[in-house]
């Protein structure tokens, strides 16, 4: 990774996947082009939303998405964007290994969305 994290042993995680999302930076690239995420884009995930999420960051990352289970403290760290060289280096912890394969149309929106960021941010 191009700038340190810390993951906790055990590691944070939202298994509820029905947990709430709450969107950081709503003008981010990755949450609007080229396509419009939105609340009901978390809607139908399967079995949990994130892992092996940081428990810190460095300041050179943006987090865009927080969440957590029920009881829990929030976490910052389930999408983090950060320049890197001429590109961007993307660290996410949302399942996606779990809703790409069951067809969850947000969760493959959102991975479009991350595959098409530019390495100037847009």
């Amino acid at each position: 990774m191009p700038h340190p994290i810390t993951i906790a042993r055990p590691h944070d995680r939202v298994a509820e996947e029905n947990a709430a999302v709450t969107v950081l930076e709503p003008s981010s690239r990755a949450l609007s082009a080229p396509n419009r995420i939105t609340n009901a884009d978390y809607e139908g995930w399967v079995q949990e939303r994130a892992l092996y999420m940081p428990r810190t960051f460095d300041a050179a990352y943006r987090p865009l998405l927080s969440m957590s289970d029920s009881g829990e403290q929030p976490n910052r760290g389930a999408i983090l964007v950060a320049p890197y060289g001429k590109g961007r280096y993307v660290y996410t912890t949302l399942a996606f290994f779990r809703q790409l394969p069951a067809g969850v149309s947000g969760a493959t929106r959102l991975f479009v969305n991350l595959l098409s960021l530019k390495g100037d941010g847009r």
